[in-house]
């Protein structure tokens, strides 16, 4: 069908799951597409069915047909796991285990629930369920890193960043609403590979967003797509959905990249000259933009066995898009090719230039609050642990060399290497 949807307000809209360029076999090996919404139709009307119960089991609530379609064990952990979901050392891979896969369904009930969201707004239980169940089958579960459980994963982060108390004392329902949804569709139908990639095969998003946050703009468009389409909304005055899907757009396009120094500038002026008023509903909603900008960006300040899952998830999803990109003939994107950059080394320079500056200012932001200064320590710990895995790469290089020897110039680079 056609790709974009245009509501109401002349907004175009991505549909969902709509990827038609040369190489998306690869990444996805289903071809039918009549079989694809077949199948998508049955697998979320069964998904719903499970959800429901999960989530009436999760809120203590004993349905009258007792049916078992989760383990009592597994139930009885994830609600467990509930109960501290506002703690940073939370487990979200644990977590979609023992939800059978629906980690950000059942996070993104639970925490509706807790924040009040479901009674300010007078949602629809079912069509919040509905909405929620789109969006989580709307991520690619082949994407190794850009999947569900990340989108669960940023949702989270985002909760505890929420209760920040610089931050919550300011906060209306709106506003932790659109916190919460724009870090559960910030990455909805990525296709695991990036903007570059679909700019240099000529992707139709690539067109139609003119080249400039391809990505950011289809996650959000197709957010407004499914929350039309669920109509979860559709009882709330018109000028204030049309704010909601605005500030979800200005929310979610922060999230690119490119935009890093942008925000940072921003942000550094605004802590130099102590001018932020969170009363005032345009600084409030910067902050939640450099908010979901830093859960986007947090899995370095996780402890060391998530945060190394994660990188190693994030570095499989770039060597695969330098496979594709060699088997293409096309130039290999920086950081995909697996032979050159190792993950040590991609993490190092990830720390050094994007994350710690961030995490420093927001840490700034928040008065140095044990969040913030847990969140600091993680992070150098990691960074440290990557240098000595990176060291032991390069000992073994040397050790490994035919000669025996290292050259002054192979010296050098190794050198260079260990310090971005």
């Amino acid at each position: 069908g056609d790709a974009r949807v245009r509501g109401q307000t002349g907004v175009v809209s991505e549909r969902r799951g709509s990827y038609p360029f040369i190489d998306f076999r690869l990444l996805n090996n289903t071809t039918l597409s009549g079989e694809i919404g077949t199948k998508k139709k049955v697998k979320r009307l069964l998904s719903f069915q499970r959800y429901f119960h999960a989530s009436r089991l999760l809120r203590g609530i004993v349905p009258q047909a007792s049916l078992y379609l989760l383990d009592e064990d597994y139930l009885g952990q994830a609600r467990h796991m509930l109960s501290k979901v506002g703690m940073w050392d939370f487990d979200i891979f644990l977590f979609d285990r023992l939800t059978n896969g629906n980690s950000l369904v059942t996070l993104l009930c639970h925490l509706f629930n807790v924040h009040g969201l479901i009674h300010h707004f007078q949602l629809d239980m079912v069509t919040l369920h509905r909405f929620f169940v789109m969006v989580q089958e709307d991520y690619h579960s082949q994407n190794p890193y850009h999947n569900a459980v990340h989108a669960a994963d940023v949702t989270q982060a985002m909760h505890c960043y929420l209760r920040e108390p610089k931050l919550a004392s300011f906060l209306t329902p709106l506003d932790i609403m659109l916190g919460l949804l724009a870090a559960a569709a910030h990455d909805v139908d990525h296709p695991g590979v990036n903007q570059p990639f679909l700019i240099k095969t000529k992707h139709h998003l690539a067109s139609l967003y003119q080249n400039v946050s391809v990505l950011e703009n289809h996650h959000w468009r197709s957010t407004i797509g499914m929350l039309r389409e669920s109509r979860l909304l559709a009882h709330l005055p018109k000028e204030v959905t049309q704010d909601i899907e605005q500030q979800l757009g200005s929310l979610i396009l922060a999230t690119d990249i490119n935009r890093q120094n942008e925000f940072l500038i921003r942000l550094k002026s605004h802590l130099d000259n102590q001018d932020l008023r969170l009363e005032d509903a345009q600084d409030r909603h910067f902050m939640l933009q450099i908010a979901l900008k830093c859960a986007d960006i947090c899995n370095p300040c996780r402890v060391w066995d998530l945060s190394k899952q994660w990188s190693e998830r994030v570095c499989e999803e770039f060597y695969r898009q330098g496979d594709l990109e060699q088997k293409f003939e096309l130039e290999i994107s920086p950081l995909c090719n697996q032979q050159k950059d190792t993950i040590p080394s991609i993490q190092i320079g990830f720390m050094t230039y994007i994350v710690e500056p961030l995490f420093e200012r927001w840490a700034q932001f928040t008065g140095n609050t044990p969040l913030s200064e847990n969140m600091l320590n993680h992070l150098r710990r990691n960074k440290a642990k990557w240098r000595s895995l990176l060291h032991k790469q390069h000992s073994s290089s040397r050790s490994n060399d035919h000669s025996g020897q290292v050259t002054g110039s192979q010296e050098q680079t190794l050198n260079e290497e260990e310090t971005p």
